[in-house]
């Protein structure tokens, strides 16, 4: 349980530190890009510790996907990037590997 809790967290830092990237204009915006460079470091560290109890491949399955998943919503959402049925079905795909994946590691 420990594993998805560091995981949770990985996920939440890696989607700040990604929306913040692209705030940080080239990494010539100071709080952005300190606000990157620590996300990813906390993402990566808490990354590491679920891997101590979760699969590889579901842990990284689970982390990028949802990360990709919360990141495309909030281009869409806060950024002004559109919102294509295209790219929907992309994002319903990348949400249904990781599930597919889940269930398969559960057996």
């Amino acid at each position: 349980m420990i594993g998805w809790l560091f995981l949770a967290i990985a996920i939440g830092a890696e989607i700040g530190a990604t929306t913040a990237l692209r705030s940080s204009n080239g990494f010539s915006n100071l709080l952005p890009s300190v606000i990157t460079i620590l996300g990813y470091a906390v993402a990566f560290y808490s990354l590491s510790l679920a891997l101590r109890t979760l699969d590889l491949g579901i842990a990284y399955a689970v982390w990028a996907g949802v990360g990709t998943a919360v990141v495309a919503t909030i281009g869409i959402v806060a950024f002004g990037e559109p919102g294509t049925l295209v790219k929907a079905c992309g994002l319903l795909m990348i949400i249904g590997g990781v599930v597919l994946l889940n269930l398969q590691g559960a057996h």
